[in-house]
Order: structure tokens, then C-alpha cells, then sequence
């Protein structure tokens, strides 16, 4: 299994990630992406990435998440760094992320939507993918999109919305990150979404835990942890006529098709 989205290298794992990532091994998780948020943790991924390669092998990616960007970023100076560090990167990133838009951030969406442009053309300029950041914003990064001349794929992190945005999305030929809000019974639109993808384009999807957030369901008021990816992987197999090994084994390829390229 391969685990899309994980931060691991937020302060939450500063203590013990050696032993999440032995648990996550022995629950079958085979790789994991650490996406950036904020250049302060550029270098720590790095870091991460390289000492945790005896136990799964780390990818990594650099961005600026919105949550993180300041009122009035200078989006000149942001793309001058990212360049900096992508030169400088000692683990070669992957892929451009974690970027986005929020509509639930103090920060003004102007900022951010010039800071999510200059680092979508900064992808494009890589031949890189991207990972992208939603909430209460579809319509914008779809628009954001259509602005790029040309770009490499890349996945909609955390995906909830409607059949016609996920279809609109993979059309852009992006994947869709798929992860703890399924598991909850509750959740019963997102999960009827995720019943007619599974039925219809298994090939646009990927696993993620987004650890050490958004836990899985029975797992509330915990720590989320990557060793928890087949919580994800029995919500889908549920959901569809796929087998857990049948869903393992095509968002692995996923995975391998969106970040590495592997056909």
C-alpha cells in the first residue's frame, strides 16, 4: 500500500516516527509521500526521507500550503525559494505540494490564489505533478487549472465533493486522494462518490491517512497514523465489488503512475 499524503514530519511524530513507520510496514504500507506545507520544513522532510529509507522508502514534495502563507505573501519571493530548494534537494522531490486554496483561513483568498498560480506554473515549468489542498474551493481550483498551458497531473488531496467535480478533475487528468472521511458511516454522500468512482475510475484513485490528521472513524480523539491505511482500503473494498488486494494493488499503480511516471 502506498500512503499518498502523510505528514510525518510535523512535531505530532518529532518523538517516535521510527516506530509509526515499523507499525505502518507491518500493516503492509510499502511507501509514503510527505508533502510540504511550509519552507521551514523543506529541509526536515529531506531529512526524514533519508533516515527513514532503511525501513519505507519516503517521497517527498515541496510547496506552501495556504494555511501557512501570510496575508501579504510575496508570491515573487515564494517561487524564488521553492526554486532554491528544489535545486539544493538532496531527495529529489516528486512533486509540487501541498498547494491549494482554503475558504475557511483567515488568509485573503487574492493571496492566496496568486501564491497557488506562480507555484502551478513553477510545476509546470518542473514537468512536476501537484498536490492540492481543498476546502469550499473546487470551482476556484478548477479555474486556477485551466490557467496552466500544460501540467502534469498530480492529486486532489482528502477529495469530498460531488460526481461532477471528481469527473471534471480527472478529466484535468488528475487522481483523487481517498481517505479517513470515508470510513465514517455518516459521510454518506461522499461515500455514494466514492462507490460510483470505484465503479467507474479506479484507475484516478489513491490511498492517504493524512497523518497525524483527520483519524479514522472509531479511531476518534487518536493520533492518525499511516499504520491505519487499510481502514481506507476495507471502506472501499465495502463500497465495491473490489477485493482489498484488488484495491491495493491498482492505487499502488496509481501511485507509481502519478508521482513516478510508471506506466
Amino acid at each position: 500500500m502506498s500512503d499518498s499524503q502523510c505528514h510525518l514530519d510535523l512535531a505530532a511524530f518529532s518523538n517516535d516516527w521510527t516506530y509509526e513507520l515499523l507499525r505502518a510496514k507491518k500493516a503492509g504500507v510499502t511507501r509514503l509521500l510527505v508533502p510540504g506545507t511550509q519552507s521551514g520544513q523543506w529541509q526536515q522532510q529531506q531529512q526524514l526521507a533519508k533516515g527513514a529509507s532503511s525501513i519505507i522508502p519516503i517521497d517527498i514534495a515541496l510547496g506552501a500550503h495556504p494555511y501557512f502563507l501570510h496575508h501579504d505573501e510575496d508570491e515573487k519571493a515564494l517561487v524564488r525559494q521553492l526554486d532554491v530548494a528544489f535545486e539544493e534537494a538532496v531527495i529529489a522531490p516528486v512533486a509540487v505540494g501541498e498547494i491549494g486554496l482554503d475558504s475557511h483561513i483567515d488568509v485573503p483568498i487574492e493571496t492566496q490564489k496568486r501564491c497557488l498560480q506562480v507555484q502551478l506554473n513553477f510545476a509546470q515549468q518542473r514537468q512536476l505533478p501537484v498536490i492540492l489542498h481543498h476546502r469550499k474551493s473546487h470551482h476556484r481550483l478548477l479555474e486556477a487549472l485551466t490557467k496552466v498551458n500544460r501540467h502534469y497531473g498530480g492529486v486532489v488531496h482528502a477529495f469530498s465533493g460531488s460526481i461532477e467535480v471528481a469527473k471534471a478533475y480527472i478529466h484535468k487528468g488528475l487522481y483523487l486522494g481517498i481517505g479517513g472521511t470515508v470510513t465514517y458511516p455518516r459521510a454518506s454522500k461522499t461515500r455514494d462518490t466514492l462507490a460510483y468512482l470505484l465503479h467507474h475510475f479506479p484507475g484516478h484513485l489513491l490511498l492517504e491517512t493524512d497523518a497525524p490528521d483527520m483519524p479514522m472513524f472509531g479511531r476518534q480523539g487518536k493520533r492518525n497514523s499511516p499504520a491505519y491505511l487499510l481502514d481506507v482500503v476495507q471502506t472501499m473494498a465495502a463500497l465495491s465489488e473490489h477485493s482489498e488486494q484488488e484495491i491495493i494493488s491498482f492505487t499502488t499503480a496509481n501511485y507509481n503512475r502519478c508521482f513516478k511516471g510508471v506506466e
